[in-house]
């Protein structure tokens, strides 16, 4: 499910090309692609078979009481079927080379990302540092400034309300 999904939102994908961006043969063939890989084509497909099955095999000879045009073992249907399945195979080589550009597409996309993202974390480490070493030179501060109110009898440099800190004399 996820799959099918991912096909018919591939346009949706901010690395692939699309719309207007695309040429005539590439929008054909995903027009083709999506078309011909769809349960409507393959029950649309079985109805026109047994259509032309039932027309020749029944409707014409039983019932109108006509030759019918493409009489059992049904020679025409067959040579529609055998150009059909000649031109198929071309339309599906069409389709997945497109199916292939696409793909080609998101991975450039995603490599280009994954640069990016590899630069950010890069600099987020540089940053990471910088704030480390800035708050170790605070600690040391607080220390020092510690150390320097004991020396004067000050406690951590803590006040209790309403209480001044000593003048240092």
């Amino acid at each position: 499910m996820e799959n099918t999904r991912w096909q018919s939102n591939w346009h949706k994908h901010p690395g692939v090309r699309s719309g207007d961006d695309l040429s005539l043969g590439e929008r054909a063939a995903d027009r083709m692609r999506n078309v011909m890989g769809s349960w409507p084509f393959v029950f649309g497909f079985f109805a026109v078979m047994i259509l032309w099955a039932l027309t020749n095999t029944f409707f014409l000879e039983r019932v109108v009481h006509h030759k019918a045009f493409d009489p059992y073992p049904y020679i025409l249907l067959n040579l529609f079927l055998s150009m059909m399945a000649g031109v198929q195979a071309a339309a599906l080589l069409i389709a997945a080379k497109r199916a292939d550009s696409i793909s080609s597409e998101v991975a450039l996309h995603t490599a280009n990302n994954t640069d990016d993202i590899k630069t950010l974390i890069q600099e987020n480490t540089v940053l990471t540092a910088q704030v480390k070493k800035a708050t170790d030179l605070l600690e040391e501060i607080h220390i020092h400034v510690t150390s320097i109110g004991q020396k004067i009898g000050v406690d951590d440099g803590h006040f209790a309300p309403g209480e001044s800190p000593p003048d240092g004399n």
